[in-house]
């Protein structure tokens, strides 16, 4: 393998290396060298995840050799002194820099681990999973969500699981166990041919290692990362691959959102809690405080009153709905009592009966748990409550806004009245820095971001409130003859394509649209992919095309059916559920030699737009047909720009962190929303160094000056 010295340190790369790729690892050693945070944006096809991976494991090794297990193998050293012979449990922590590589899912990680297999390095890794994914209990394993995680605290607290009791026993004699590179169908295996728990396996394995993969949920979730024990966070390194929708996932796991048949389901669990204790006592004749009945009627009693309040709120405008600062959270709440002090009994409250549940609903099954798809709804008030008292301080609130929004029951949900008008409480928090200050407060050295489509750059930083000193905007590897990119402003007939909300309902701009996508259709062999703003737009257009042609066709077929010439179409599904069937069916329709290929119409932000890889035949022309603006009056949209607009008078002493003096107005965040929707899309097509496509914006607006600013510049480099 060829050996590249990058600011003194040997690379290994697997291949001959291309100038972006040399440039991309010159930018993560600066990063980990100077301990300095880094936005890293290479496009899809550049060999992104191999780069990252041999540029952090040779900056790792200067360190000292890769931690082993059992020493030797795999070009490793030995481990260090106060090694694994006591039992897994002594597991020291790791005296050098530890790698955390998260990216969105569980399928992503599992390509970058195949990207490690591919490299010379032979890291001691470990890969975290839920255990939904992971656990093998024949029970257990048929729960989901917090169910699950009860289910199996309850029989490993009783040691009640086979599978748990034998961990220690296992690492003990199995102590190289991540020397080489595995990920989680592996443990599994592990796990059904010699018995030990997969979940706590990969928990034992993470105390310890050179590198470490693992869902973005488990660090910036609170509470996940503090169950992520022996973890030197002072020493880390922290990576977020695919980056670019980082902001609105820190922003979402930070706010909550209390739907009335949440709180209704509460209700009832608490009412369920009070009988059980009553059964209990009577049965066992126990005075344990876990067990006293006055605790959880007590909840209740809270619970109802919650509700109640909620409702007697006065929404002047049931489209605006009621709105006030975040910090009004705290005077709403004391007026039920409760308070940073009465919140952490109303926590352990609500952790026993979570517990009591589900001995409640375990029945007399040999495991202790009875497979019952029920999700505790209590749960929910207590991660509302961690959320809003985290820290045991008030001062993140000054992010956040208060909102209730009214919306009448239309389905027939059998907890609610039909017709009836139900309210939902939300606090959303509007800094997705603070999820990142978390990080800092740690102390962790670096933080890396990176993504195919993290441009505009300035926006991302200014969002995540973070200093990144280090940044790239990459080009591509492919040379111009391989791409071509255009706007195409004017439909057939010299209409303006414009799908903005002015113009985008107007029968001509749906006969102008389905026309030059019919002419595209002709003329681009094999797979076509269409994005639209929204499911609604798409809809609409399809609905249209299939009933009408355009005014001055010749032709006696719809739209429709004149794309239905050319290619086999496949519409992206709502449902996740469904998508399979349709990546299936777009495949099986590209095999049809009968046809000249086939057309997947999707969305912009959709399942479609994120992660797939539509590379070769898949993919040799991506058109998008609009800007997917958010809806302007959803109630987070509108007060999301409104408190970036006012946040300097509101929210002092907030000061950016990233020590720019500039801050992001609350209609560039709109804009840049958008238009990092539209580079994930177009993002799409060109999958390596020999693929080949075109990318088409069917819209004037392209032609402006801020949205080709707001493009991935390799985009703009064609």
């Amino acid at each position: 393998m060829p050996v590249y010295r990058i600011r003194g340190v040997d690379v290994d790369f697997p291949f001959d290396a291309y100038d972006c790729q040399i440039t991309y690892m010159d930018r993560v050693l600066q990063s980990l060298q100077q301990g300095n945070n880094a936005l890293l944006e290479s496009p899809t096809g550049t060999g992104k995840t191999l780069c990252l991976l041999c540029s952090t494991l040779a900056w790792r090794r200067t360190f000292g050799e890769f931690l082993r297990g059992g020493g030797g193998g795999g070009g490793g050293g030995s481990q260090p002194s106060g090694s694994q012979q006591s039992g897994a449990s002594a597991t020291p922590l790791s005296p050098y820099p530890v790698i955390i590589y998260a990216s969105r899912t569980h399928s992503q990680l599992r390509q970058v681990i195949k990207e490690l297999k591919a490299t010379s390095y032979r890291p001691k890794m470990a890969v975290l999973g839920s255990r939904e994914q992971m656990c093998i209990h024949e029970e257990v394993s048929k729960l989901r969500g917090k169910a699950q995680n009860n289910g199996c605290h309850f029989l490993c607290k009783k040691r009640r699981c086979r599978h748990n009791n034998i961990v220690t026993e296992y690492m003990k004699s199995n102590n190289d166990l991540g020397n080489e590179p595995f990920d989680i169908e592996d443990l599994v295996n592990i796990g059904r041919t010699k018995g030990p728990c997969p979940y706590y396996i990969s928990r034992e394995l993470s105390k310890s290692v050179d590198i470490l993969f693992a869902p973005y949920n488990y660090l910036i979730d609170p509470g996940n990362r503090r169950s992520l024990t022996g973890i030197p966070w002072d020493n880390a390194v922290l990576i977020f691959d695919e980056a670019h929708n980082l902001e609105s996932i820190c922003a979402d796991a930070a706010s909550f959102d209390l739907h009335p048949n949440s709180l209704t389901s509460c209700i009832a669990e608490a009412q369920e809690c009070i009988q059980l204790c009553s059964f209990k006592r009577s049965i066992e004749n126990s005075a344990d405080k876990q067990f006293d009945p006055e605790n959880y009627a007590i909840l209740k009693a809270l619970l109802m009153a919650l509700e109640k309040k909620i409702s007697e709120l006065v929404i002047a405008s049931k489209e605006l709905g009621y709105t006030k600062p975040g910090t009004y959270i705290y005077e709403f709440l004391s007026e039920l009592n409760i308070t940073s002090e009465t919140s952490k009994k109303l926590i352990e409250t609500i952790d026993s009966a979570s517990l009591l549940l589900e001995e409640g609903n375990s029945g007399e099954t040999k495991a202790g748990v009875k497979a019952k798809s029920t999700v505790s709804r209590l749960e929910t008030i207590r991660d509302m409550l961690d959320i809003i008292f985290r820290g045991g301080g008030q001062n993140h609130a000054k992010y956040y806004r208060f909102h209730v929004n009214e919306s009448r029951q239309t389905s027939g949900d059998s907890l609610q009245v039909f017709g009836k008008a139900s309210r939902t409480l939300s606090w959303w928090c509007f800094n997705p820095g603070l999820a990142m200050e978390e990080f800092l407060r740690l102390g962790v050295r670096s933080i890396i971001l990176t993504s195919g489509t993290l441009s505009p750059l300035e926006s991302l930083a200014m969002e995540l409130n973070l200093d990144f000193p280090v940044r790239l905007e990459n080009p591509h590897v492919i040379s111009p003859d391989q791409i071509w990119v255009g706007i195409v402003p004017l439909g057939p007939s010299g209409h303006p394509l414009n799908s903005s909300y002015r113009t985008r309902e107007t029968e001509k701009y749906k006969q102008e649209l389905g026309t030059v996508i019919v002419n595209f259709a002709r003329i681009v062999p094999d797979g076509l992919l269409v994005f639209f703003p929204s499911y609604s737009m798409m809809d609409k257009c399809i609905d249209f095309w299939k009933n009408r042609n355009h005014e001055h066709s010749v032709d006696e077929n719809t739209i429709w059916q004149r794309m239905c010439k050319y290619k086999q179409p496949v519409i992206e599904p709502r449902q996740s559920s469904n998508f399979p069937n349709a990546i299936e069916d777009y495949a099986a329709k590209l095999r049809d030699s009968s046809t000249s290929g086939a057309i997947f119409f999707a969305v912009c932000r959709g399942k479609v737009s994120e992660g797939l890889d539509f590379a070769d035949r898949a993919g040799r022309a991506v058109i998008v047909t609009g800007m997917p603006f958010s809806t302007p009056t959803d109630p987070k949209v509108r007060l999301k720009r409104e408190y970036l607009d006012n946040r300097d008078s509101l929210d002092k002493p907030a000061k950016p962190s990233n020590k720019n003096p500039k801050v992001l107005t609350g209609e560039e965040w709109y804009v840049q929303q958008a238009a990092r929707a539209v580079n994930q899309a177009v993002g799409r097509v060109i999958r390596h160094r020999h693929d080949y496509g075109a990318i088409i914006y069917c819209d004037e607006r392209s032609k402006s000056n801020h949205n080709v600013l707001a493009r991935s510049i390799w985009i703009n480099f064609f």
